[in-house]
């Protein structure tokens, strides 16, 4: 496996947005978009890296949480790549910031995001607060941090947020998708069985969370459920992906995925299908549902993306730090490598959020020649670049 670069810088935990997100800035100028961290002070900020590995910008500096180690501050690029957008605020009260790199204009809103959308604004995410309040990063359910009680389902779910008006939408929420939902009145039987059990307004945990786009940003994918709630709650787990058109219209529901049958779920390069892992192998399905499949022996659970250059090659990495390409025409590995993604010593916090784990997180390059990932080593998350391997006939 051919390693491009690595860019660290002195003294900060590094690391991109996301899987579904190229830090790579849209123009073409080689510049990258990362978070850093000082542990000591526990401060992040958002850095405009530029193509030598030098700092072109630095700013949004405010306290770190939990998420801060999964995700940074879910910075993104504007189209033009003129603007940047990070979450600013809290997990309880979340706020979205717009800079203006030219001017250094900021603009703030109420409201959460993870990651804009490729064609920019508005913004559409879930509220991140409601998964961390439910136990994920921290496995503790802490509904006291949740930006929304939980059994408020008519006030959260997937919503828009507008800089033109500075209001958030709320375009599909929890009680209108579990109205309509295929499986309502089982979901409701289980509600009530929680709540007495449990003795809490509300039985399942359920929200909104993980929008994810397709590359024309002409449809959006979402989760519905409570996948990530903490066991001594005694819920099920319930996940499935719903889909529907930029404007929400054409409300599809694309995968049941309940009883622990998969993870990680995003779209592929044609915008017509989902890849991820279903029943612990790499799979595929069309958006309306059909055609589930699994595309390869991958079993690792992690993030897997397939490549915008060639439909036939996937890469995706694993809980225990490989980074793997998939060639999905003849089923194997075309090339695998280790990098380290725990503190020595730590790996009993494999599944928390903090400075002991990274995720690798690997992203496609727009033109599909490289491969960018997290890497913790020595203290400290930093970013490294590969060269995509060619399939062999």
């Amino acid at each position: 496996m051919k390693i491009l670069r690595e860019i660290k810088l002195p003294g900060l935990w590094l690391l991109h947005s996301y899987y579904t997100m190229p830090p790579w800035a849209p123009d073409g100028s080689g510049r990258l978009l990362l978070s850093g961290a000082d542990l000591v002070a526990r401060i992040g900020e958002v850095l405009v890296v530029a193509p030598d590995g030098g700092i072109e910008a630095r700013f949004g500096r405010h306290p770190v949480e939990t998420d801060f180690f999964h995700t940074g501050f879910w910075q993104s690029w504007s189209p033009d790549a003129k603007s940047v957008y990070f979450l600013s605020g809290t997990l309880k009260a979340p706020a979205i910031t717009r800079r203006e790199l030219a001017t250094g204009r900021e603009t703030t809103i109420d409201g959460a995001m993870e990651g804009a959308p490729p064609d920019g604004e508005p913004l559409v995410s879930g509220l991140i607060g409601m998964l961390y309040a439910a136990g994920y990063g921290s496995g503790v359910y802490n509904p006291a941090i949740a930006p929304v009680p939980f059994e408020a389902r008519d006030r959260h779910g997937v919503f828009e947020y507008d800089f033109a008006t500075g209001k958030p939408y709320l375009r599909l929420s929890v009680q209108q998708l579990l109205d309509a939902h295929p499986d309502r009145e089982r979901l409701l039987a289980l509600d009530r069985e929680l709540a007495a059990r449990n003795r809490t307004p509300a039985g399942l945990t359920l929200m909104c969370y993980c929008v994810r786009w397709s590359p024309d940003a002409k449809r959006m994918m979402f989760h519905f459920g409570n996948h990530c709630v903490v066991a001594g709650r005694g819920e099920p787990r319930i996940l499935y992906l719903f889909s529907c058109n930029r404007d929400f219209s054409d409300l599809r529901m694309s995968l049941d995925l309940c009883g622990g049958r998969g993870v990680h779920w995003s779209f592929q390069p044609d915008g017509q299908q989902l890849v991820g892992y279903a029943d612990n192998r790499l799979s595929a399905v069309r958006l309306d549902g059909s055609g589930l499949r699994q595309v390869a022996d991958a079993a690792g659970g992690g993030h897997p993306s397939v490549s915008p250059a060639d439909p036939l090659l996937a890469v995706t990495d694993t809980g225990e730090g490989m980074i793997e390409f998939w060639d999905l025409e003849r089923n194997r590995i075309v090339d695998a490598a280790h990098f380290s993604n725990v503190v020595p010593g730590k790996e009993a916090m494999l599944g928390l959020r903090n400075e002991f784990r990274v995720c690798h997180h690997p992203v496609f390059s727009r033109d599909g020649k490289s491969v960018i990932f997290n890497v913790l080593e020595n203290g400290l998350s930093h970013l490294a670049e590969i060269e995509v391997p060619e399939r062999k006939s």
